[in-house]
């Protein structure tokens, strides 16, 4: 008897998930999963407390509740200038990954290439090998992360369709400049292809602007644009996504999207509405507050001998761990828990899993977030200085 597809042939298990499991059982400070310490603000959960006493506990409509909705055009609109009908261009989705998820699955046919910026999320290869498409990898290589112009046009073939997009960049941290957008669009332009842009960590970037690419020139109307509440409101395990862009591309996101989740999260779309419509000063405090913890993060990695990428954006950082004599990034966070206490996560699954491991350019590198507690990133360095 059959027990597995071959669409998930080689997917394993996440590293989040094991990383966060060894974190558990061994007591380690975990910086290897990106979620938060602390809850987001109390005003957002009275929100959800109030949609829940108000009665808002069955199916929400598939397309998202109104407001939420209406909030996700309002939000566009104030921060970016961009004109969003939220009746037609919105989809609220249960997280950002549904929303690429059924962004691929509802527009890539199967054989269709799709360039994608390595190192990525695990989920984007993971959906693009349910879609049947193919994986056209351009990378950005440490120290500095930049965007290879050049190869990125090389990667374009008379079967590419689709440029799964991510910036603010995880794993890296990089936050593509305008020059490197305006790359991508022209590309883009050039060859008819849909942007799928994932911009979940748009109001967590330090000292650089986020621009979504759909505000560039003739980008609007091939550009669907992803973000969430999880990341800019610290309530990841609400899982409250949405995607904006223009009519069709939404409308066949929302396609696949209705036979995977249908709707979720009815109480707390009004409450991610409110944390739309927070004002200035929170977004500021936000990205302040964060900014402080990586630069705590990374100067305590420098401190124990790593060599240290500074993020411009995102909830990571990133070091060569070469300088304290370690070689593989995998064989190195898999021990670290029990050699010190404290779990990380190796970039190199974050490249492509068919890149033999000697070639893999994220072999040496490994992830660490920052968006926990000055205490807890105190903790985690006392405890790596035993290196």
């Amino acid at each position: 008897m059959r027990t597995q597809s071959s669409r998930i042939d080689g997917l394993g298990t996440t590293i989040f998930a094991r990383m966060s499991a060894l974190a558990a059982s061994t007591g380690a400070v975990n910086l290897g999963q990106g979620f938060p310490d602390t809850d987001g603000p109390d005003a957002v959960i009275d929100a959800a407390v109030a949609a829940l006493r108000g009665g808002a506990n069955q199916y929400a409509p598939g397309p998202g509740v109104p407001d939420l909705r209406l909030a996700v055009a309002e939000h566009q609109r104030r921060w970016y200038g961009l004109e969003v009908d939220p009746e037609t261009e919105v989809a609220v989705t249960t997280g950002a990954t549904e929303a690429i998820a059924a962004a691929v699955l509802g527009i890539v046919e199967a054989g269709d290439e799709v360039i994608v910026l390595e190192p990525y999320y695990d989920s984007y290869v993971a959906v693009l090998q349910m879609a049947g498409a193919v994986r056209r990898p351009v990378t950005l290589r440490a120290p500095d992360f930049r965007l290879p112009v050049g190869e990125l046009r090389a990667a374009v073939t008379p079967r590419t369709t689709a440029i799964l997009l991510n910036t603010p960049h995880n794993p890296t941290g990089t936050v593509l400049t305008p020059d490197e957008l305006a790359a991508v669009a022209q590309v883009a332009r050039d060859h008819d292809l849909v942007v799928i842009s994932d911009e979940v960590y748009e109001h967590l970037t330090f000292d650089v602007t986020h621009v979504p690419i759909a505000t560039l020139p003739g980008m609007r109307e091939r550009t669907l644009t992803i973000s969430s509440g999880g990341k800019t409101f610290s309530f990841t395990g609400w899982k409250v996504g949405w995607a904006t862009g223009p009519e069709p591309l939404v409308r066949s996101l929302l396609g696949a999207k209705q036979f995977l989740t249908f709707t979720s999260g009815a109480p707390l779309q009004p409450a991610i509405a409110a944390a739309l419509r927070l004002d200035d000063d929170y977004f500021a405090s936000f990205a302040d507050g964060m900014r402080t913890r990586r630069d705590q993060l990374c100067a305590g990695l420098a401190d124990v001998g790593f060599d240290v990428v500074v993020p411009d954006g995102t909830y990571f950082a990133t070091t060569d761990i070469r300088p304290l004599g370690f070689e593989d990034g995998l064989e190195f966070c898999l021990a670290l828990p029990e050699r010190v206490g404290v779990v990380a996560v190796p970039h190199q699954v974050f490249h492509d899993p068919d890149t033999p491991l000697e070639d893999n350019p994220g072999r040496p590198l490994v992830r660490w977030a920052f968006c926990k507690r000055p205490d807890v990133i105190d903790e985690a360095v006392r405890r790596l200085a035993a290196l």
